[in-house]
């Protein structure tokens, strides 16, 4: 019990987990009741059991079990996220509960997998059920049978996908175990009652005794449809209906029976497994094919009969089977070969379906041609072959073949083409046979309906009445006006006899047609839901065809009721029935006086006339005889023209009141077309044809007028006709104008003589432009330039006008009708103008010699084809759409491997679309499609060419093509991100635009779900704008169930995208024309959101999408009355203790998500609401969550006036002020945008003011997202963004933001990418290189990639940046930056080279504090001088900085450059600079140093540094002079300072050594006066500069001199020598500084060195000198270092570029092998080796008059360092007197040097070595400097200036030198302080005052100067 009462006290959730079985036990009935009790589904509790419903089910006591499947049941009934357990528990379900004994657990176990079923989770129900099916324990197996079974009865076959169960049933009949079985045969006959037959074909290859048991059982079954009896939680409404239909006992749902039965249609074809074949063809099959013997072509084909048999095949290249196929077809003389090769083709199309569409072009016209064989066998497999590859097409796709054979002499063919399209349109619904088909194929039928052979005109019959039966007499009547009764009626009755696919005779069409054509087997086009409704019907319902309730034929727009639509027929009268006829409507008097003599007469008869035609009844009306009478003599010869006006105003009044015929119109016609052109009775004439246009129809009277006028020569008559014309047409619309019948005359108008003629000609195409538009020109292109530039300013001039409404011809259509006329008048020229083009035939001219060339191995004759075949395209213009075998060679350089050849492809593919016309959608499949895979090339140029042919093709084909069938989603499914992402791209672009798309659009959905988690970035942005497009189309329901199949993880990314797409769903586009009118409440609405934009939020660094964030799940906006109106009184931010520490530990403990995204997603915006409820007012975070924009600017209004007074809470929750402007950045409202970047602004001057420094947390939820804005396309937003960027420096340290700006640097965005470089290029120039993270080579190395980028505007940026490390660090940049390509190492040297030309002319208070700066981190890497100008936006964001860093204290001004003063002086290089104003009391003060105030420094750097060290650098890099004994002189004095000397960076002394050895080895020097003295003395600068620098510094210095001079071949032998005897020096000294070198540093220089010159390089090389002191280098270190050495080469990348680790590891192998002792033996060999030539060296020196000091001094340090070298050997061949001068000398530099000391200064920052005598040496410099410039201004007698030696400094004269001497003024001050106070100890008073008159000496001469000056 003492158990019991432990677990008894536990939650009900630890009860559920324990190990006793009875606590779990107990855990499970109260989980149970707890579950039964929580009515909230989305209570927190339930996530508390997500984890453990699986254990529920899994128990392992088969009691507790029990009552853990029940509380599973409650669990998954009843919480809202039960769908999350699907799979596990479904899972143990199946493993750990069916193989239970006891029913009621499998029962339990049942239940719970239906309830997951109810909760929307077939798919993986199902999916576990089914591996559940390969368990090895039958128990298992029996149960998910049973299991899918009852899924099955309840949920019926919507809801249960039935394919994967019918793949597994077969196998269940094959098992061992009967009730297995048993179980598969229920299963089975349950299948069986939902998708009857379909079922058979999966099922026929089971034991013959279990298929005829299940025969037995469905018989048995009842024939109704069944019904689903369980619903799933979104089926609510069916489950109400349901119920509410089994209350009334069922009666009521017998209509719908049918409906449901249709829809749950299942195709047989779909549940087949595809079979591979092409493997399988056996392998000489090409070869036998080709055999002459035709008993191997019978075999080769029986072989591919049997494959073919195959119900269904996978998707492959058929394409050489088809082509070897239609040749048997085509030319085997062996009919029964052609049956056999017939029946092949049909397998193919029947297996293959769709995917079989692209090579219907190719067989069909070879099957027809062969319908002239007599032999029915024949025949008959020829019409299986056609009509299985006509349900893999489109009848638009095939008709120009069959149109083509329509004529042919062979009845035969006429006849089987006839009847394979009457059978054709059995399968067509009327969307599928619009206008445009069905014109030309009436054409023909009608031609053939009067051919002699009788059974050509029954099929002609029977196809007319397929036709009739299939679109409604409606569509057809008005092509069938010419037909006679007799005819028509039997048009009538074979419609009447026709059957339907799948439907039987009866009714016409509507829906009952359309649904009996989807229950096809196999279908063939998606069934349109409506078509052919009642004219009233909403125009919005886009399901059915575009032009639904209008007829197809423009010919009717002048009648469109029925009794209308029939023309009137009237046979020619003769004379004499004529007259009889007239003479009983009209007056005796008139008849009689109609051909009088006298004028006056007949035109009293004409009055006559015209009465009586005024009172005449339509019906009493003989037109004809009227107008014979009219006509007769003089008829249209009258003379006078009063007569003349009469008689074309009677014409005009009998066409518009009488049944006036075409008849009667001929008789006039003539007569008024000679009579248009004249002045006084044009304008009757031209009303009285217009009035007979109205009665004949406008199409057939302009054909006739204009022929007539063009057949004489008068050209009045013709410009006025035309002029007619152009008016007519405007009156009467362009409703069936015949084009091709104008052009010709319109050409030989525009050709005429007459000016008049052919401005009416142009006049008349004006107006045909309005309707027919741009398609027009191309039949005018090969008029002359000038002719055709009046044609196009013509049409210029109609640009943009809209054709107006017609005015006549529709005067007895109803009102409803009238907009239809009106809109079928623009469609029908426009829609068919491409018929009406003339077309040339090119397939005799692509012959087979051309075909071979484009399929040649040489890719100069596939050119040279692929030349051919634009010629002859160019060359015929307009083409048909026949053209022979060049589809598929045109396919095959798709796939070209040279791209130019792809490009020339498409160039000649973009040709054929323009030239073909709507006739190209035959070819979309097999050219088309190819087109598509083209997008994947990885070249951007070839995919753009591709996107631009796909772009024309989509133009002449219209879309429904190319979505049609599986062809796109096959290209989708292949893993090529470019392919991807330019398909989803285009089709996102093109989606939009349609009304209608096929349902084969689904089989794309899986592939752009996976897209939408590609790897790509482009990918996954194109998808995410893809889905609105797609979900526009196919509704969020369908797209939902499809995410339903991923996995959880996919599926719950996806489904959120789909929430979020579908609140930026685009509208369909409206029905054109009337949309508006009939319904403007409906479409209102709907217009919203297709005007707004459909761009869906991408996933890219710089995101503008919508603004979603805030509207997801929100309900539309409900204004608020006052009552509501909060009180907004009182803080907005709220000061929460500890609030901002607890959410980081929370975030580090992963207790909440880490704000870090590529989009926002729900659950980060809900978690930030939550987190800021406590931290904001509740009307604030009201309005900042609101969906309205401008709330959210209102509220950062608000924020703002807050933030000052409420600033401690604003720090408080600064972290989730920072969060939610995160979120802005990833709006589009630009408003928003710009007032968060002015608080943003506004927050961080606070901070900084406040001395408040950003948190990491804080810096990384927001930087990241800052940074994507800097890529903004507005410029105001980027402004901003730069500023904020720099100010965030002030609050967070600028190491810390350099690597977000690298990060950023990687954007796809280029702006975004070289606005980043730029701020790395400021935070450089304004922080020095230790902002450089992770280290300043890793850091420039990124940086210099992007100077090969391919956007200007990047390149120069990461230019801009290099070259601002350039001006920071010198030529150590070129190391730190990497291998350049050649290219991209010029760009930057011209770069740098550019820039140094470009002196900054800055003023002193801008430039200064840059220099002031006391925290300058980058003393290591020293300024360049004369440095290039700082690009515009560095200045920008420096002069930004300027008001910061002036608060800095300022460095004391006597190391301060006075840039003012050398930049603006302009006097020659002689002058002396300006001296600046100082008290000389103030001189001779202490200097007083600034406190050294450290930066944080880069790990990667040894040396701390300060400003001090840092200017005091730049002036030692600018020490210049006009003097070069001066310039020598102050680097002597500023390098006898060691804490100065060690200052000095690597690059200053590179350059130093550089100057000075070069200087030494200059030979003008010894031409100067003194000359010897200044090499002398350059040789002591060298040795102290050697001594006193930081030895690291000038090791790596001499290192990168040596190399330098061994590459370049220029210069001379003996500098490389004297950097290697430095070398030695420095070599020689190593025992005594190797703890103040940094190794690593020279190891990398070593490094570099060994790059450039391996081992055997430096071998070759003249001398062995460089190899020598190499060795000796590394030797030395390995030496004094020992394995250590190894530890050094941290900062070398990649250590296998040189030999040096080799060298080090078998140098240190070797010094390990020896012991102690025999280590320094080994040492003295390798010393004593090189000591013979060192000493040799040294007493060389001595000997010559030039170096004797240098040698003594180092042989004084050889003899230092070597205290038992043996100078016996040197000395024993030398005099005496060389001897004791050696001796003597050697005695002096070491009294010498025993005698010098350091003096500290007052500051401590400055040492000043003296001697006995240092103080008269100092003295006597600076009075010699003194004397110097007392020569230049002229105050002492000198050598004139020019006089002096042409040398200058290393250096241009820029530091003043009076700088330099105030400072060495104040060294001197406290060396004669130092010096007095030790005189008192001192045994020589007699020099004491010599400094001290020195010194006063030297100031009244300063003072001299400085008045001279003034």
């Amino acid at each position: 019990m003492g158990d019991d009462s432990e677990w008894m006290k536990l939650p009900i959730d630890q009860k559920c987990e324990h190990k006793i079985w009875k606590a779990r036990l107990n855990g499970y009935e109260e989980a149970l009741k707890l579950f039964q009790k929580i009515e909230d589904e989305k209570s927190p509790e339930w996530g508390k059991y997500l984890g453990l419903i699986k254990k529920f089910v899994t128990d392992s006591n088969a009691v507790a079990q029990l009552k853990g499947l029940e509380a599973a049941l409650a669990f998954i009934e009843n919480a809202h996220v039960a769908g999350k357990t699907t799979g596990e528990v479904v899972s143990g379900v199946v493993c750990k509960v069916f193989n239970q004994p006891k029913a009621r657990a499998k029962e339990l176990g049942a239940d719970i997998c239906l309830m997951y079923i109810e909760i929307e989770k077939a798919e993986v129900v199902q999916d576990e059920l089914i591996k559940g099916l390969d368990n090895k324990n039958p128990k298992i197996v029996v149960t998910c049978i049973e299991t899918l079974r009852k899924a099955l009865c309840e949920f019926g076959s919507k809801i249960i996908t039935l394919k994967p169960v019918v793949k597994v049933l077969p196998k269940q009949f094959e098992s061992r175990e009967k009730a297995v079985r048993d179980e598969a045969k229920l299963l089975a006959v349950e299948i069986y009652r939902w998708i009857r037959d379909a079922l058979r074909a999966p099922l026929q290859n089971i034991n013959s005794v279990q298929l005829k048991e299940l025969e037995e059982e469905w018989v048995k079954l009842p024939t109704g449809a069944p019904k689903q009896t369980r619903f799933l939680r979104s089926q609510q409404d069916l489950k109400a209906k349901f119920e509410q239909q089994q209350a009334a006992g069922g009666d009521e749902a017998d209509g719908d029976d049918d409906d449901e039965a249709e829809v749950a249609h299942v195709d047989p074809y779909e549940l087949l497994e595809a079979v591979e074949i092409l493997s399988k063809l056996p392998k000489d099959f090409y070869e036998k094919i080709e055999a002459k013997k035709w008993q191997e072509r019978k075999e080769a084909l029986e072989a591919v009969e049997a494959l073919t048999k195959n119900p269904k095949l996978e998707s492959g290249d058929y394409g050489d089977l088809v082509r070897a196929l239609k040749k048997v077809i085509g030319k085997d003389a062996n009919v029964m070969l052609v049956a056999m090769a017939a029946k092949c083709l049909a397998g193919l199309a029947a297996g293959l379906r769709k995917k079989f569409g692209t090579y219907a072009g190719l067989v069909v016209p070879t099957i027809l041609e062969k319908f002239k064989e007599k032999k029915p066998q024949v025949v008959q497999s020829l019409q299986e072959a056609i009509d299985a590859v006509f349900l893999t097409t489109t009848l638009q796709n095939i008709s120009e073949d069959v149109l083509s054979v329509m004529d042919n002499k062979n009845p035969s063919i006429k006849q089987q083409a006839s009847l394979f399209l009457a059978r054709s349109f059995r399968h067509c619904t009327p969307s599928m046979l619009p206008k445009s088909v069905l014109k030309p194929f009436c054409a023909a039928f009608l031609k053939q309906v009067n051919d002699s052979a009788p059974e050509v005109r029954d099929a002609a019959f029977e196809a007319l009445g397929t036709a009739l039966k299939v679109v409604g007499e409606k569509a057809v009547n008005p092509f069938l006006t010419d037909v006679d009764k007799l005819k028509l009626d039997k048009i009538k009755e074979c419609a009447d006899k026709v059957e339907l696919a799948g439907k039987k005779g009866g009714g016409g069409g509507g829906e009952k047609k359309e649904k009996a054509a989807a229950k096809a087997p196999p279908p063939v086009e998606a069934p349109a839901k409506q078509s052919g409704p009642p004219k009233k019907a909403p125009p919005a319902k886009a399901a059915g065809p575009p032009k639904k309730g209008k007829p197809a034929s423009a010919q009717s727009a002048k009648s469109k009721k029925a009794p209308d639509t029939k023309e009137i027929v009237e046979t020619e009268l003769s004379p004499e029935v004529c007259e009889e006829k007239a003479a009983a409507v009209l007056p005796a008097t008139c008849m009689q006086l109609l051909d009088s003599a006298n004028w006056k007469e007949r035109l009293a008869s004409m009055e006559e006339f015209q009465k009586a035609v005024e009172q005449m009844d339509k019906s009493e009306m003989p037109c004809q005889a009227l107008v014979k009478m009219l006509a007769k003599k003089p008829g249209w010869k009258e003379t006078n023209f009063q007569v003349m006006q009469m008689k074309l105003h009677i014409v005009g009044l009998i066409a518009q009141k009488g049944s006036f015929s075409k008849t009667s119109a001929l008789v006039v016609l003539d007569g008024l077309v000679d009579k248009i052109g004249d002045v006084k009775c044009g304008g009757k004439a031209k009303e009285a044809l217009t009035a007979i246009g109205e009665a004949c129809c406008l199409p057939w009277t302009a054909e006739q007028v204009v022929s007539m006028a063009f057949a004489q020569k008068n050209p009045k008559n013709q410009a006025e006709t035309l002029n007619w014309l152009a008016n007519a047409m405007k009156e009467f619309g362009f409703a069936g104008i015949n084009v091709k019948a104008f052009i010709n005359n319109v050409k030989t108008a525009l050709a005429a003589t007459n000016p008049a003629v052919r401005t009416s000609a142009i006049t008349l195409l004006g107006v045909m432009y309005l309707y027919m538009g741009a398609p027009l020109r191309m039949f005018f292109e090969d008029e002359k330039p000038a002719l055709l530039s009046q044609i196009d300013a013509e049409f210029e001039k109609m640009q943009g006008q809209s054709p107006p409404a017609p005015t006549r011809g529709t005067k007895r259509a109803g009102a409803d009708e009238e907009g239809d006329a009106a809109e079928e008048e623009v469609d029908s020229g426009a829609g068919d103008i491409m018929d009406l083009l003339p077309r040339t035939d090119i397939s005799d001219k692509i012959t087979s010699d051309m075909v071979s060339k484009i399929s040649d191995k040489n890719w100069k004759i596939r050119k040279e084809g692929l030349d051919e075949v634009a010629a002859v395209i160019s060359e015929a213009k307009f083409i048909q759409a026949s053209i022979g075998e060049l589809p598929m060679a045109l396919k095959g350089r798709l796939g070209d491997s040279n791209k130019l050849l792809v490009q020339q492809t498409l160039n000649i593919l973009q040709q054929i679309a323009t030239a073909m016309g709507p006739s190209l959608k035959q070819h979309v499949r097999n050219l088309g499609i190819p087109v598509v895979t083209v997008l994947g090339d990885s070249k951007p140029n070839v995919r753009a060419a591709a996107l631009s042919t796909l772009n024309t093709w989509v133009e002449q084909t219209g879309m429904k093509e190319w979505l049609e069938g599986e062809d796109l989603s096959e290209e989708l499914k292949k893993e090529n991100p470019f392919l991807r992402q330019e398909l989803l791209g285009w089709l996102a672009e093109k989606l939009p635009t349609l009304r209608t798309v096929p349902t084969d659009l689904m089989l794309c959905v899986p592939h752009l779900y996976t897209c939408l988690e590609d790897r790509s970035g482009d990918v996954r942005k194109k998808a995410q704008d893809a889905l609105p497009s797609f979900m526009m189309h196919l509704g969020y329901e369908k797209m939902i169930k499809a995410a339903g199949k991923l996995k959880p993880a996919s599926k719950d990314q996806v489904v959120g995208m789909l929430e979020k797409a579908r609140a930026v769903m685009p509208a369909k586009p409206a029905v054109p024309v009337k949309a508006a009118a009939s319904k403007p409440a409906s479409s209102a609405p709907a217009a919203k959101p297709a005007s707004g934009s459909c761009t869906f939020p991408l996933i890219t660094a710089n995101m503008t999408t919508t603004s979603w964030l805030g509207v997801v799940g929100k309900k539309p906006p409900v204004k608020a009355g006052a009552k509501d109106e909060e009180d907004r009184s009182g803080p907005i931010f709220l000061l929460v203790p500890n609030g901002k520490e607890q959410r980081i530990k929370e975030e580090k403990a992963l207790k909440i998500l880490k704000w870090n995204f590529i989009t926002p997603r729900d659950e980060y915006v809900e978690q930030l609401k939550a987190q800021m409820s406590t931290s904001l007012a509740k009307w604030l975070q009201d309005e900042l969550y609101h969906f309205d924009f401008q709330r959210h600017v209102k509220a950062i209004g608000a924020m703002i006036e807050h933030m000052e007074p409420e600033c401690e809470a604003v720090i408080g929750c600064l972290d989730l002020i920072l969060k939610w402007f995160t979120l802005r950045f990833f709006d589009t409202n630009t408003s928003v945008l710009m007032k968060a970047l002015e608080f943003l602004k506004l927050l961080f001057t606070m901070l900084s003011r406040k001395n408040y420094q950003l948190s990491d947390y804080e810096a990384s939820s927001f930087i990241p997202y800052l940074i994507l804005k800097v890529g903004e396309s507005k410029d105001g937003v980027r402004k901003d963004v730069r500023a904020i960027l720099t100010m965030l420096c002030k609050v967070y340290a600028a190491s810390k933001v350099f690597p977000f700006l690298m990060e950023g640097t990687k954007s796809k965005n280029s702006k975004q990418r070289s606005e980043c470089l730029e701020e790395l290029g400021c935070l450089i120039e304004n922080f020095g290189m230790n902002v450089c993270q992770p280290t300043p080579a890793k850091a420039l190395k990124d940086i210099a990639i992007h100077i090969g980028d391919r956007d200007t505007t990047v390149r120069n940026a990461a230019l801009n940046t290099v070259v601002a490390a350039y001006n920071t660090c010198g030529d150590q940049v070129f190391k730190l930056i990497g291998n350049l390509s050649e290219k991209e190492m010029s760009m930057l040297e011209e770069r740098i080279k550019r820039s140094a030309k470009k002196t900054p002319v800055v003023s002193a208070k801008q430039e200064r504090p840059q220099r002031e700066h006391p925290a300058n981190p980058n003393a290591t890497f020293l300024r360049k001088p004369a440095q290039e100008e700082v690009p515009n936006k560095l200045n920008q964001a420096r002069a930004q900085n300027a008001h910061l860093e002036q608060s800095a204290p300022s460095i004391p001004k006597e190391f301060q450059l006075d840039l003012d003063v050398f930049e603006n002086n302009h006097t020659c290089a002689s002058d002396i600079p300006d001296l600046v104003q100082h008290k000389l009391d103030e001189v001779l003060e202490p200097v007083m140093i600034p406190e050294r105030k450290i930066r944080s420094v880069s790990p990667h750097f040894d040396d701390i540094h300060n400003s001090t060290a840092s200017t005091i650098n730049f002036v030692i890099s600018q020490v210049a002079s006009g003097d070069i004994n001066t310039s020598i002189q102050a680097l002597a004095q500023l390098f006898s300072m060691e804490s100065l000397a060690r200052e000095a960076s690597m690059g200053v002394l590179k350059d130093l050594m550089h100057g000075l050895i070069t200087l030494m080895l200059d030979s003008r020097v010894e031409d100067i006066e003194d000359g010897q003295q200044l090499i002398r003395s350059v040789n002591l600068l060298v040795v102290r500069v050697l001594e006193k620098s930081d030895q690291t510094n000038i090791l790596s210095a001499l290192l990168v001199l040596l190399q330098d001079s061994l590459i370049s071949t220029a210069g001379s032998p003996m500098f490389s020598e004297l950097v290697m005897k430095c070398l030695w020096r420095m070599i020689r000294f190593l025992p005594q500084t190797i703890n103040s070198i940094n190794l690593d540093r020279i190891l990398l220089d070593v490094h570099n060195f060994m790059k450039v010159f391996p081992k055997e390089k430096l071998k070759q090389l003249k001398s062995d000198v460089p190899h020598r002191t190499l060795k000796t280098l590394l030797h030395t270190l390995c030496r004094l270092t020992g394995a250590k050495i190894l530890d050094h080469m941290s900062m070398i990348e990649n250590r296998n570029e040189s030999e040096l680790e080799a060298h080090l590891r078998r140098v240190v192998k070797h010094s390990a092998n020896l012991s102690e002792k025999g280590v320094l033996r080994s040492d003295d060999k390798v010393i004593k080796a090189k000591v013979s030539d060192i000493l040799s060296e040294i007493f060389k020196k001595i000997g010559s008059k030039e170096n004797t000091k240098e040698g003594l001094t180092e042989l004084y340090e050889y003899k230092q360092k070597y205290s038992d070298a043996d100078l016996e050997p040197f000395l024993r061949n030398t005099s005496q007197f060389f001897q004791s001068y050696v001796e003597r000398g050697l005695r002096m530099i070491e009294s010498e040097r025993e005698g010098k000391g350091r003096i500290q200064t007052s500051t401590g920052e400055f040492t000043v070595p003296i001697s006995s005598n240092g103080e008269d040496m100092n003295a006597a410099a600076y009075y010699e400097r003194l004397k110097i410039l007392r020569q230049r201004r002229g105050l002492e007698n000198s050598t004139p200036e020019e006089d002096r030696p042409p040398f200058g400094s290393l250096r241009p004269p820029v530091a003043s030198s009076t700088d330099m001497l105030h400072s060495k003024l104040s060294q001197l001050k406290e060396s004669r302080e130092h010096f007095q106070q030790e005189q008192s100890h001192s045994h020589s008073p007699t020099r004491s005052s010599s400094p001290a008159s020195n010194l006063d000496d030297l100031k009244k001469r300063l003072e001299r100067i400085k008045s001279n000056r003034q």
